[in-house]
């Protein structure tokens, strides 16, 4: 019997009750023997009943623990072997040395003396990595895992009804879609009514079975523009389809000899119908950015997927635009104090060529400005030019360093940023943060990763280079800026470097852009000059060619000598010339650079978006000209890991 139980009977309290009893006795038994025998006689009595008392409580507390406990251990028992939830002990070894029955409904094999693994590979490497709660599937249920690694003790809940709960919750989340058609307005320009009517009807066809296919909402807002409201689990089905509805179109419309593309933009992840319109509106421009004729589907983590992208955007052949940006350029400038320009890092000649054009318009609006380059980041392609522009002292004198620029920056400093719309590209990223307006004048395919709060934006995919587009701007400013010869030729090698001499994506504005130039004294012999090269430079890129082979589908793939470094342009170079060979529609080339690197140049001939393979390996570019560079890879790694892309383009999964 515990002690604490017991001293409520027998206490300190009752021994001196019972002293000051005897004494009170005795006292009488001295005045009348007769009172104090009688009071010892009673406190005799109560003696005797205090001890009864307490020997029938001891043996009525000992029989309610008995049965107390009794029930406690029969309730643990039924609990462990008839509760819905399976218990499952486990040795060091991850061998299973108890279960209880419930784990029968769980699996019918025997466990007792199996590993872990045989129940569920997926269960015994979570039990590797302690994990506290899991779920895992065994069978056809879904079961929720807690476990307590001390212990070596799993519990099993079956959690099938709550997972498919929660997967029809996911599934039929509200996800909408702006869908447009990128070259409605230029393919039908001048275009009859009666041919225009057939077009629209090829479109709203195959839209209005897509629709039907997959219970989608579709709404048309204008000629060229849809709404579309539909739900998570259809667009895990059009996903998996690929988009094929992108193909429909473009093969459905040219039939009427003309090729309409489409470009949807998708806003998921999201409970609020506003968040998802944003979204999907962001996911439009992402698309229409990137050249259309594609899908792109942001979440509301940031993250994208793309699908599509297999033809080259369009050319624009109105100039109603480059007017009307080359007029608000203007303003902006007009409005500065100072104007600074940055191109990329490792600077090209399209790079360097824009930058002097957009300081030749910023001249001719009476406003000083500046080109930031890095002296110690100069390509080698470019050295020659900069040479050239060395002794135009005028002209040299516009060149700054980032230090400087950042401690020149004013509160009504512009900055202009030519041939790239990435952060983490541009010449000095921290005059990003510095400077409260900016514009961005690209021709590349828009990424993710693109200048935040730009003030104007001109980024047109179709256009040959930025050299092209900085051309047009400087036609169409008011006052016609004073460009020289050099000047001019910058430009043109911009032009002529991009598109491979015009070989590839050139368009009928190219070549406008490039009379213009001519005309205003842009010297061929000297873009010649510009663009030669040494005869070491020459065999080393034929050395590397020469190890290419063909991989698949008329894919070919060079891999550079390991014990030997390459320039970025070489690479580049290399690619170019692969894609000449006979049966070669794409090329990739893949060599260390002198900075440790593994870089891989990408080039097409249209047929194959190398664009979308190089950003599955985070890089970018162009639908016929990309590249990436890899760190901590070996130039065979990353050959492995390319031929796995190309194999994921080819079976179509062409998201990123």
């Amino acid at each position: 019997m515990p002690k604490f139980l017991m001293k409520r009977w027998h206490g300190y309290h009752v021994i001196l009750l019972a002293v000051i009893a005897a004494l009170t006795s005795a006292a009488l038994m001295y005045f009348e023997w007769r009172l104090g025998t009688a009071g010892f006689v009673l406190l005799a009595i109560m003696g005797v009943v205090v001890i009864r008392a307490r020997i029938q409580f001891e043996r009525d507390l000992a029989e309610y623990i008995s049965t107390l406990t009794y029930r406690v251990n029969k309730a643990g028992e039924k609990a462990v072997t008839k509760m819905p939830v399976g218990m499952l002990l486990y040795n060091e070894e991850r061998m299973i040395q108890w279960t209880n029955p419930y784990m029968q409904h769980v699996t019918e094999e025997e466990l007792t003396g199996a590993s872990l693994d045989e129940l569920s590979g997926e269960l015994l490497e979570l039990v590797n990595e302690e994990k506290r709660s899991f779920f895992i599937k065994v069978g056809s249920e879904n079961y929720r895992i807690s476990h307590e690694p001390d212990e070596r003790l799993l519990y099993f809940t079956n959690a099938t009804e709550e997972q498919e709960v929660k997967e029809k919750f996911k599934r039929e989340k509200t996800v909408f879609a702006f869908i447009y058609l990128d070259n409605y307005d230029e393919v039908t320009q001048g275009m009859d009514d009666q041919l225009r009517s057939r077009l629209l009807s090829h479109v709203t066809e195959a839209l209005t079975q897509w629709s039907r296919e997959h219970d989608i909402l579709i709404r048309r807002t204008s000629s060229d523009r849809f709404i579309a409201v539909f739900n998570e689990g259809t667009l895990a089905d059009l996903e998996a389809d690929r988009f094929t509805l992108l193909d429909e179109i473009r093969e459905n419309t040219q039939e009427e000899k003309v090729a309409l593309t489409l470009s949807i933009g998708i806003g998921s992840g999201d409970p609020s119908l506003r968040e998802l319109g944003a979204l999907a509106q962001s996911s439009l421009d992402l698309a229409l950015g990137r050249g259309g004729d594609q899908v792109a589907i942001k979440e509301r983590n940031g993250k994208v997927r793309f699908y599509g992208g297999k033809s080259n955007a369009t050319e624009k052949r109105t100039r109603v635009r480059a007017r009307v940006i080359s007029h608000a350029v203007r303003d902006f400038i007009r409005e500065s104090d100072k104007v600074f320009i940055m191109g990329h890092k490792n600077p090209d000649m399209d790079s360097i060529g824009a930058a002097i054009g957009m300081l030749k318009i910023a001249e001719a609006n009476d406003k000083d400005g500046y080109i930031v380059l890095d002296p110690d980041d100069i390509n080698q392609s470019v050295k020659k030019l900069l040479k050239e522009v060395e002794e135009d002292r005028s002209l040299w004198a516009r060149f700054i360093s980032p230090d400087e620029a950042r401690e020149e920056v004013t509160n009504g400093t512009l900055l202009i940023v030519v041939d790239t719309h990435k952060p983490k590209l541009v010449q000095e990223a921290r005059l990003l943060d510095k400077v409260e307006r900016t514009i961005v004048v690209d021709h590349h395919r828009r990424g993710e990763d693109f200048i935040d709060d730009a003030v104007l934006v001109y980024m047109e995919p179709y256009a040959s280079s930025t050299a092209e587009l900085v051309t047009e701007l400087l036609e169409y400013q008011p006052r016609q800026p004073q460009v020289n010869t050099l000047e001019a030729t910058a430009l043109l090698a911009g032009i002529i470097v991009d598109t491979k001499s015009f070989a590839i994506r050139t368009g009928s504005r190219t070549f406008d852009a490039a009379a213009y130039l001519r005309s205003r004294g842009a010297d061929t012999t000297l873009v010649q000059k510009l663009l030669k090269e040494d005869l070491d430079h020459y065999v080393k890129r034929s050395k590397l060619i020469e190890q290419a082979h063909i991989y698949s589908g008329g894919v070919a793939i060079a891999l550079g000598y390991s014990d030997e470094t390459y320039g970025q342009v070489l690479i580049a170079q290399a690619a170019d010339t692969l894609l000449t060979m006979n049966n070669v529609i794409a090329s990739f080339v893949i060599s260390k650079m002198d900075d440790g690197r593994i870089s891989i140049s990408a080039r097409s001939l249209g047929e194959v978006n190398v664009q979308v393979i190089m950003e599955k390996m985070n890089g970018g570019g162009h639908l016929t000209n990309a590249a990436t560079q890899l760190e901590n890879m070996t130039e065979e790694e990353a050959e492995t890991l390319l031929k796995e892309k190309i194999d994921e383009y080819f079976k179509g999964g062409q998201s990123a």
